[in-house]
């Protein structure tokens, strides 16, 4: 399929999926605070590593009460959020990783979440796909994140090669196929989607809203 047949194709998954969640609500329920809020979606953002949202939502309801600002956090022992983050997997690498970026943003950029890649790539722990879910939902930049659900579901939909799973080549291709100004709004829903229709494992094509357009469909 060539570039321009893909970009057709994605502009009406994007209209579809709108109509399906005509709110794009980001899985990780950090506050929305872009004002003073954001270190909690980089430590949500780290703690969902090889872990669920919904886990990882009912763990940071507990770190969050115990440690309610980025300050708080900056100055905790690593063994304080250890216990509360153990439910998440990988927990001492997770904490050490949160309380270093904590004191990181405090001491290099002002208690502000950065606003550039770069940036935001020298915070422990932080990769692309955190880093493109603060840039899209803190700044409202153009960003792909692509997660297990982004990553499953578009190479379904035949934008690639389904056997592609490195996230940073993902990422990439579908930069070049999602508009600007929807991307980081088409990654909230397609996490919605994947929950709801699109699973891992017995995906509901009967239910599908997508199914005309989707690869399986076309071939």
């Amino acid at each position: 399929m060539r570039k321009n047949q893909k970009k057709i194709i994605a502009a009406e998954i994007v209209e579809r999926l709108k109509q399906l969640y005509p709110e794009a609500v980001c899985a990780l329920e950090w506050g929305g605070d872009v004002n003073g809020g954001g270190w909690k979606l980089l430590i949500m953002g780290r703690l969902s590593a090889q872990c669920t949202d919904a886990r990882v939502n009912i763990v940071c309801r507990e770190l969050f009460a115990k440690f309610p600002t980025l300050e708080s956090v900056a100055n905790a022992e690593v063994e304080q959020i250890e216990a509360i983050v153990r439910p998440c997997g990988l927990y001492h690498t997770k904490a050490r990783d949160i309380v270093a970026a904590c004191r990181m943003l405090i001491d290099d950029f002002g208690g502000t979440i950065p606003d550039n890649m770069d940036d935001l790539l020298r915070l422990s722990g932080v990769g692309r796909k955190i880093a493109n879910l603060l840039l899209g939902d803190l700044y409202k930049m153009p960003a792909i994140v692509a997660d297990t659900h982004c990553i499953r579901i578009c190479g379904r939909l035949g934008f690639y090669d389904e056997t592609l799973k490195d996230p940073v080549k993902v990422e990439k291709i579908m930069v070049e196929i999602i508009e600007p100004q929807e991307q980081s709004d088409f990654c909230h829903r397609i996490v919605q989607f994947g929950r709801d229709v699109c699973h891992a494992r017995s995906p509901r094509c009967a239910e599908c809203a997508l199914a005309d357009i989707c690869r399986g469909k076309r071939e």
